[in-house]
């Protein structure tokens, strides 16, 4: 009884939140563009995951964050310069990690921490910086200001419509680049693609999840929803859907406990991990004494 009263209790203080949430635009606006963040880098994780390029999302974030904190210091809206700078990066790493004679985690870990390195001496050698340099690091719902908003969410619609128009590309590429370049499909063309719109991805997302745990939000949904399905369409809207709603919850939570918005989603992405990680074991032993 005490039990049902704990968690009747934890669900009326739930909705009450949520309610709240929607009644404050301040919280709202971050809320929307978080959810369309998250579908984009559930969209992209599962790609990055299968083709083992889950580190090219941290090294992005960590780059994203120089790039920030450049832009910061130089008095320049933070996306004008963290985007194209983060996209040039992408386009670096991807022909690395391919033609080069370092080792694609080599060359991550040098530019990543570069790139950290130049961000932070720029705000030092700057003085007075009047942008907290440090919610780019961790994320901040109220980092985010009107000129954002309009642009996370142009720019997330974009990566979502390219990601749909473009699945079947994608999807060769993914699994099979020998056989795709066999029978015709313009690789080089479909794996820039993907480079492009997860350092669009990252950039945007960096604002609320903080450049720590961005890379989180494209790594934890796919892999996720692989503990539970083996087809790639399946995997790739499970991962949406876990990742949407576990932004969801973050958020909410972090509104209820006065927490960090990221590491909030990120908790509640490893609880569903979890989840799904029992789930798919139980569905593997049914389907074991079905077979016998």
């Amino acid at each position: 009884m005490h039990c049902g009263a704990r968690i009747e209790a934890i669900t009326m203080s739930f909705i009450t939140a949520i309610t709240e949430i929607f009644s404050y635009p301040i919280l709202c606006t971050p809320l929307i563009v978080g959810i369309l963040v998250s579908l984009c880098a559930a969209l992209l994780g599962s790609v990055l995951v299968l083709k083992r390029f889950s580190m090219i999302g941290d090294g992005l974030s960590h780059v994203g964050y120089g790039a920030l904190c450049v832009a910061a210091a130089a008095g320049i809206a933070p996306l004008k310069i963290a985007i194209p700078v983060v996209i040039v990066a992408a386009f670096f790493l991807l022909r690395i990690s391919r033609n080069s004679r370092i080792n694609g985690d080599s060359a991550i870990a040098l530019i990543s921490g570069t790139a950290i390195a130049v961000g932070v001496l720029t705000v030092k050698l700057a003085g007075n910086v009047n942008i907290d340099v440090g919610s780019y690091m961790f994320g901040s719902i109220v980092a985010i200001d009107r000129s954002d908003v309009v642009i996370s969410v142009v720019l997330s619609a974009v990566v979502i419509l390219m990601y749909l128009l473009m699945y079947n590309g994608i999807f060769s590429v993914t699994f099979d680049e020998s056989f795709a370049k066999a029978t015709g499909t313009k690789v080089s063309f479909y794996n820039t693609v993907v480079s492009i719109l997860t350092a669009v991805t990252i950039v945007v997302g960096m604002r609320l999840m903080g450049a720590i745990l961005i890379s989180s939000l494209l790594i934890f949904p796919s892999l996720t929803a692989m503990r539970f399905f083996r087809s790639f369409r399946g995997v790739v809207m499970c991962s949406a859907v876990v990742s949407t709603l576990s932004f969801f919850v973050g958020f909410v939570g972090a509104y209820i406990f006065d927490t960090p918005t990221g590491a909030s989603v990120v908790a509640v992405n490893a609880v569903m991990f979890i989840l799904f990680s029992i789930a798919g074991k139980i569905k593997q032993k049914t389907s074991k004494k079905q077979c016998c």
